[in-house]
């Protein structure tokens, strides 16, 4: 029952007012105290009720983020659930972008990772891509409530091509959004949104990329095509995820991205502890989600100090 349907039965006369208040404390404003406590095992610091809105902040970085009414899976809910979100890659991405790096989020969603590098590293520059309107509104919303100058957020995707897709969302998962029907559901709320490529915008914009996050869910291989000549050229570090399950929507295998970074000099790491552990392909048995390319000879170094 909601808060207001209980103080409506009050208001009507159903409940007497030591039932009510009663009520009103047992049923629902005790699990303020019930978060007090249980938030202490987590990386979020505080719960910030206001008007028609409530922000988590996070407790390693202070970030802080809008929930979404409705959104199960987004980044600092999955934190209350699961006590952090992706902390071991999260912790190797904060040890591998350097402090003034060109940063490139594709598939940025409301912005955890991007807002996290932005305010670990303010000499960053970060560009954050988002094709849904609504997710890419909370983007821009949740920048603005962090108070962080150095990322531009973008209303586009990014693949192999410039052009319009349809996307398949639905509110309970937000960063399931995918050009494919991932989730399966019938009453998934399709969308027009537009895609560029990679290598055209770092064109236009003359930059030279460092780093490069991407997650859109199964579209990964375009994206990266889409950015080829970007990769040669710089050979930024990138950090992306990578299923069997949605690889095979699009009619690939993730394998073909750990081929096309090995022909233009990467190896494949996945994250473990504060150490990466080269991946040589992906099979029914590999359980990670989450891989770091790394460029043999630009990023020798950190080959060297991170492997095991």
């Amino acid at each position: 029952m909601k808060i207001s349907d209980t103080r409506n039965k009050f208001l009507k006369g159903d409940i007497a007012k030591p039932e009510f208040i009663q009520s009103m404390y047992q049923e629902h404003h005790a699990k303020l105290f019930d978060y007090a406590e249980y938030i202490k095992q987590t990386n979020i610091a505080s719960i910030e009720i206001s008007d028609d809105m409530v922000v988590l902040t996070s407790r390693d970085k202070g970030l802080k983020m809008i929930c979404p009414f409705g959104d199960y899976r987004v980044a600092p809910i999955e934190a209350l659930n699961f006590l952090d979100y992706e902390t071991t890659d999260s912790a190797m991405i904060m040890r591998l972008v350097s402090s003034a790096d060109c940063v490139i989020d594709i598939g940025a969603n409301m912005g955890w990772y991007a807002i996290n590098i932005a305010k670990a590293y303010p000499l960053t520059e970060v560009h954050a891509f988002e094709p849904i309107p609504k997710t890419h509104s909370f983007l821009e919303k949740n920048i603005a409530l962090n108070n962080v100058s150095n990322i531009s957020p973008y209303n586009f995707g990014l693949s192999d091509a410039r052009k319009d897709l349809t996307f398949y969302f639905y509110p309970e998962g937000s960063g399931n959004a995918s050009s494919e029907n991932m989730s399966g559901r019938d009453d998934a709320e399709l969308l027009i949104c537009h895609v560029e490529r990679l290598d055209d915008f770092v064109s236009k914009n003359d930059l030279h990329v460092d780093f490069i996050k991407c997650d859109v869910e199964g579209a990964e291989l375009f994206a990266f095509k889409g950015g080829i000549n970007t990769l040669k050229r710089d050979k930024p570090i990138v950090f992306t995820e990578m299923l069997r399950k949605w690889a095979a929507k699009f009619g690939y295998h993730p394998n073909e991205i750990i081929t096309l970074f090995s022909n233009i000099g990467y190896k494949c790491f996945s994250a473990e502890g504060e150490n990466l552990v080269e991946v040589l392909m992906m099979d029914e048995n590999t359980i990670e989600t989450n891989f770091f390319f790394l460029h043999i000879e630009k990023h020798a170094d950190k080959i060297d100090a991170l492997v095991i």
